[in-house]
């Protein structure tokens, strides 16, 4: 195994998380063409990558070459250029079940029911909340979720929840009270990090979920950060990147998606990008050495996603926009340096850090440009959805680039088994899975052994 040093080195950063995960959970294995080093550090934040995004890399299958690729250029054939815009967003309905009429619904989508919206814009997806009445009890969650799949009928549905635990519990008091990253992060074990996921990832799936926007990849290493502090591990990345690794693993033990927030690192700063615009000054070295093991060693465990955050990092992209909207930063670096060629989604479309220099159409266009796949909740759905249909159409953003991103959705899809056929949730057995002895005790033995 190798010592886990400190390094400045890309190159070297992923020897080091491959062997720093070895305690507590299997090292990771990147996949093939996965190569931690594919650019040099100069030309990875200089902002030169293509617009087309990052081919095939050398032993990359090609994308007929397994049943399921062939599954996803099948489905991916059939859609017209609206359907795949579709695919590119996941916003908010509101409701408690498909057919409930809300105002909430009509002033954003043009129509009474979640399920109309669905049948409208035919999204990639939608996430859960409380505060959209979606959430309130198991049964009425299942049927919920059974519900929205069945108003999608030409493809299922990513049905996502932003569910770390801990703080961030949006599926609370449903689901097992399972402890926060910071109190798995003060055990020293990853492998109850594992756990952790796989007790969450199982009852999200009971429940028709299929996407947890976690785990939380930051390292917090200001402790005066209003936004971050205890939804991380910890403050160390040598401790972090193998904590991340095995809840990534968890949750594909559960059978469920996963996705590393906040790329490229949100655990520096003292601004809330819900309410403003953080900026954090670490060099490309810096951000090697402290930020990016996490988000590496989540890549080394086939994380499905991963979640751009509404930071500016001058010295990555001196440009001034957030990385979410920065192609030297999701393109240039997650994607070439990194190797990422999964789903990258953007934080919440809604929050302050995104929406302070764009208008809401154009930030939606400029995070495709960017890199990005998934669209988060969009404060104006149909404004976004209508700026991004047109940049296909007058060629701003490609067919081909739009094809990118649209296969890597139904890749991941047909990866957690949701892209032929959704399946359906059984709610006598979500209500024998949530928060069942078993589950309570692996919160007891992570509460034990906390420091």
């Amino acid at each position: 195994m190798v010592r886990c040093i400190r390094t400045t080195g890309l190159a070297v950063i992923a020897t080091m998380v491959a062997g720093c995960a070895a305690t507590g959970a299997s090292a990771p294995a990147r996949p093939a063409g996965q190569a931690a080093e594919s650019a040099s550090p100069a030309s990875a934040a200089s902002g030169t990558p293509e617009a087309s995004g990052t081919p095939e890399a050398p032993g990359t299958p090609a994308a007929s070459s397994t049943p399921a690729s062939s599954e996803v250029e099948a489905v991916l054939a059939k859609m017209s250029v609206e359907e795949k815009v579709g695919q590119l967003f996941m916003p908010v309905v509101y409701g408690p079940a498909a057919d409930t009429v809300s105002g909430e619904n009509r002033a954003r989508f043009g129509v009474d029911t979640p399920a109309k919206a669905i049948a409208k814009y035919q999204p990639g997806g939608v996430i859960l909340f409380p505060w959209a009445n979606n959430v309130k009890s198991v049964r009425q969650v299942v049927a919920l979720t059974n519900g929205l799949q069945k108003a999608s009928p030409k493809v299922p549905l990513l049905i996502g929840a932003d569910q770390e635990n801990g703080r961030v519990s949006r599926l609370a008091p449903l689901v097992t009270d399972m402890p926060g990253a910071s109190v798995i992060g003060s055990t020293g074990d990853p492998s109850l990090a594992r756990k952790a996921a796989k007790v969450t990832g199982t009852e999200l799936k009971a429940l028709g979920v299929n996407l947890d926007f976690s785990p939380v990849a930051d390292v917090n290493i200001n402790p005066r950060n209003p936004v971050i502090g205890p939804r991380a591990y910890g403050s160390d990345p040598r401790k972090v990147a193998p904590m991340v690794a095995a809840a990534v693993q968890g949750f594909h033990d559960a059978g469920i998606a996963s996705t590393a927030k906040h790329f490229p690192g949100h655990g520096d700063t003292n601004v809330d990008s819900h309410t403003g615009l953080p900026v954090i000054q670490h060099s490309l070295s810096q951000w090697e050495r402290l930020d990016a093991p996490p988000f590496a060693a989540a890549i080394g465990k086939n994380i499905d996603a991963i979640m751009s955050a509404h930071v500016v990092m001058p010295k990555l992209d001196p440009s001034g926009d957030p990385a979410t909207l920065s192609k030297p930063i999701l393109t240039g670096l997650l994607r070439k340096k990194l190797g990422f060629d999964g789903v990258v989604s953007t934080d919440a479309l809604d929050m302050a850090g995104v929406r302070k220099k764009y208008g809401d159409g154009q930030v939606a266009v400029r995070a495709i440009q960017a890199g990005a796949d998934l669209l988060l909740m969009p404060p104006n759905y149909s404004k976004a959805y209508d700026s991004v249909l047109a940049a296909v159409r007058s060629g701003k953003i490609s067919q081909e680039r739009l094809d990118q991103s649209v296969r890597r959705l139904l890749k991941l899809k047909a990866a957690r088994g949701v892209l032929v056929k959704a399946p359906v949730a059984d709610p006598d057995e979500a209500e024998r899975v949530l928060r069942s002895a078993e589950h309570r005790k692996v919160a007891q033995l992570i509460n034990s052994r906390a420091r």
